[in-house]
């Protein structure tokens, strides 16, 4: 069975209770996320009050693969810019679309605006 990435949208919908983390429970046994992207979660949970511990807890319950933001993510997420910059997209945005196009994963995210984005990604949205 191949991956999925998981934007932070997707993955704050689970850990939030909101429409559409059915869907991303159900992909978690095959789910992926940048370090990046895990970092954008962890830094909205600790902004809204959430206490340190409860945040690694949160996320080490889930226990997601991390995908560590190297060179050719790098890379790879700086190239999208230029496809993206209509869009408005943002560095873990890319860093999310990175990992999907290098890893051949189609991606779960709760941002419409990538619907209309033709830059080889499969782009599902959780609601």
């Amino acid at each position: 069975m191949s991956k999925v990435v998981l934007d932070a949208s997707a993955l704050l919908s689970l850990l939030n209770a909101e429409p559409g983390a059915d869907l991303v429970q159900e992909s978690l046994s095959i789910a992926v996320i940048s370090a990046v992207n895990v970092s954008e979660v962890v830094s909205r949970l600790y902004l809204l009050g959430m206490p340190e511990n409860e945040v690694r807890e949160a996320l080490s319950v889930l226990a997601l693969e991390v995908i560590p933001f190297d060179g050719q993510h790098a890379f790879q997420a700086g190239f999208l810019s230029l496809q993206t910059r209509s869009q408005g997209l943002s560095l873990g945005d890319r860093a999310c679309l990175a990992l999907a196009a290098i890893t051949q994963a189609g991606v779960l995210t709760a941002d419409r605006v990538w619907q209309d984005l033709d830059i080889g990604v499969d782009v599902k949205l959780i609601r």
